[in-house]
């Protein structure tokens, strides 16, 4: 069964209010605030996306995406998928815990999270509608490994499909360029058990 049939987009009139607001967002952070696992336990970590774009895809970890997230302080993100699986019954936590299948998930800092609550004048995640919540979310994962050389292109620009069915495109220098703001690979190849986390400093904004 493909994933994507575990969810249901809603229609675009729910979401341009909130992303009129997102348009608003400063990219501001820095991975100094991570806690990212030595290397002993996360395989094949590159600092420069750009320099693990040169080299070949790293071998799968032993620890899945969920539990890398949660050693590795993504607090914020791990807030909106479960905020979302408990508005919306969806299952994002168990999808990136569980089973064989693999993604990529471009993972915002927490430093990401609190720009983009400041842009939209809220609190926290729960402040925002859970559906427009999960289609951010799903804006930020691919199907598969892909590790940055598969991401990060040498020249031109290489265009990357989502779960959402929105696509972004990313640069030679690893900035990624999403329908309505853009971000850096500040971290990639984070290699996880069910697939690749690469670290990013913004919210990736499916609509302008």
């Amino acid at each position: 069964m493909k994933t994507t049939k575990l969810f249901s987009l809603p229609g675009l009139s729910l979401r341009l209010l909130v992303l009129a607001a997102f348009s608003l967002l400063i990219s501001s952070c820095s991975g100094e605030d991570l806690n990212i696992p030595a290397e002993s336990t996360v395989a094949n970590l590159e600092s420069s996306a750009v320099a693990a774009a040169k080299k070949g895809a790293p071998a799968p970890g032993e620890k899945s995406i969920a539990t890398i997230a949660g050693e590795s302080g993504f607090n914020e993100l791990l807030k909106a998928l479960t905020y979302v699986d408990d508005e919306l019954q969806t299952q994002l936590v168990a999808l990136f815990s569980t089973g064989t299948d693999q993604y990529t998930v471009f993972a915002p800092t927490d430093a990401a999270f609190a720009a983009l609550y400041d842009a939209t004048g809220v609190g926290g995640i729960d402040g925002l509608p859970a559906e427009l919540v999960r289609d951010v979310l799903l804006y930020h994962v691919v199907e598969g490994r892909r590790a940055a050389n598969s991401v990060v292109p040498p020249m031109k620009e290489r265009n990357i499909e989502t779960l959402l069915g929105v696509n972004f495109t990313v640069d030679p220098e690893a900035t990624i360029h999403a329908v309505g703001n853009t971000a850096s690979i500040e971290t990639a190849n984070i290699s996880a058990s069910n697939g690749i986390i690469h670290i990013i400093d913004a919210v990736l904004l499916p609509i302008e």
